[in-house]
C-alpha cells in the first residue's frame, strides 16, 4: 500500500502497473497531473500477514490540486500473487 501511494506521489506508473493483479490492471494508465499527494494514514489492515494470501487496507491520502486539497477515502483489496502483494481493487464510501 505504501509503495503504491509513493508512486502516485512521484509519478510511477510503472511501479503502479507493476504492482497491480493482471486480472485487474487497466490496459492504460494516466496519472493526473497538477496534483500533490500530502499524506497517507493507513485506517485499518485486515489480514495482510505472512501467513495470508489476501488482505484490505483502508487508508486516506490527502492531495492538492490548483489551490483547493481534499481527500481520498478507500478500502483497497490485495492479493499474494508469486509472493507478492498485488493490488486488486478498491472502494471508494
Amino acid at each position: 500500500m505504501r509503495s503504491r501511494y509513493t508512486a502516485y506521489v512521484v509519478g510511477s506508473r510503472e511501479h503502479l502497473l507493476r504492482t497491480w493483479h493482471p486480472r485487474t490492471r487497466p490496459a492504460e494508465l494516466t496519472l493526473p497531473t497538477g496534483t500533490s499527494w500530502v499524506g497517507l494514514d493507513v485506517r485499518a489492515v485486515v489480514a495482510g500477514g505472512s501467513a495470508d494470501d489476501a488482505g484490505e487496507v483502508e487508508f486516506v491520502a490527502r492531495w492538492r490540486a490548483e489551490g483547493q486539497s481534499g481527500v481520498l477515502r478507500e478500502r483497497s483489496t490485495f492479493a499474494r500473487r508469486a509472493g507478492r502483494w498485488m493490488y486488486v481493487d478498491g472502494v471508494t464510501p
